[in-house]
């Protein structure tokens, strides 16, 4: 786990992920295989994804776990324990493209402009959301937000993801506007005399933490009358989805949602089949 903080520099997320994987593999490995680095081979390990997929594991989880299991052979190398990596050709469960679920412009409206409760939580809330839509976080990094990562005046978030990587995040006046009035009459209520690094604060003064936000947004979902099952990764496809659907261009929101490759921002170019007809309608010679 050191090596994968430290020398990889990977996610805390994805430590956490691997490190569950790990210990699941080595609980089967108890029962089944011989107890040493050497167990760790194809074969091995095959038996191993055989295993969680009749316990109903989905491609992607095992994906995952195939992940997790080849990095540690890799560290295994690293350190002289193994001669190579057996599972560096391995091939991983196919997962298949899964297009984002995303709201419509419509339903975001009503998700965002449901009436607010003037109440200091209800104020976090509703700037939670309004940040979340406008900037397109990882939930994680919207939880975690420095106070002194986002900047009111030139209207823009600096922020800190995956693999320490840095980038700048534009949002509009209305939601500085927001912000400001969570900033002015909910946040020093709910510290109560605290100081705290977090942008967005718990009513105990502490970081907001994942779980919490996502019963947050259900909650607003059922409030707004949304009958789709939303989180906080559907705010952040249907920020995507609609800036290009808008006409954004791939690479700036790339840039703005933080993928290191562009064929991973290519799934949000997927159009609903109305868009689809009308495109055809206006453009085909013969439409």
């Amino acid at each position: 786990m050191d090596h994968l903080t430290v020398v990889r520099r990977l996610a805390r997320n994805t430590v956490t992920a691997y490190h569950a994987d790990l210990r699941d593999f080595f609980a089967f490995s108890a029962q089944q295989l011989p107890d040493s680095p050497q167990s760790c081979n194809k074969e091995n390990v095959h038996l191993y994804l055989q295993h969680c997929h009749k316990r109903g594991l989905s491609p992607r989880s095992l994906a995952r776990r195939l992940a997790a299991l080849r990095a540690f052979c890799n560290f295994l190398f690293l350190q002289g324990e193994i001669q190579d990596n057996p599972l560096a050709l391995f091939d991983a469960p196919k997962t298949g493209v899964q297009v984002p679920k995303a709201l419509t412009p419509a339903e975001v409206d009503s998700l965002l402009n449901s009436p607010t409760q003037n109440t200091p939580l209800g104020l976090r809330n509703h700037a939670m959301l309004h940040l979340l839509y406008a900037s397109g976080l990882r939930v994680s990094e919207l939880v975690g937000l420095p106070l002194g990562a986002c900047n009111l005046a030139s209207g823009h978030l600096r922020v800190q993801g995956k693999g320490d990587k840095e980038r700048l995040i534009p949002f509009a006046s209305h939601t500085a506007t927001v912000l400001m009035t969570y900033l002015e009459r909910s946040r020093p209520f709910l510290l109560k005399g605290k100081q705290s690094p977090y942008l967005f604060v718990s009513n105990r003064g502490k970081a907001m933490s994942r779980i919490r936000f996502w019963q947050i947004i259900q909650q607003a979902a059922m409030a707004a009358g949304i009958a789709k099952q939303v989180s906080p990764h559907t705010l952040r496809h249907s920020f995507a989805t609609h800036l290009l659907n808008g006409g954004a261009d791939l690479r700036s929101v790339q840039m703005m949602l933080g993928h290191s490759d562009i064929a991973t921002t290519q799934i949000y170019t997927h159009l609903d089949k109305s868009r689809l007809k009308s495109s055809h309608k206006k453009y085909h010679p013969r439409g």
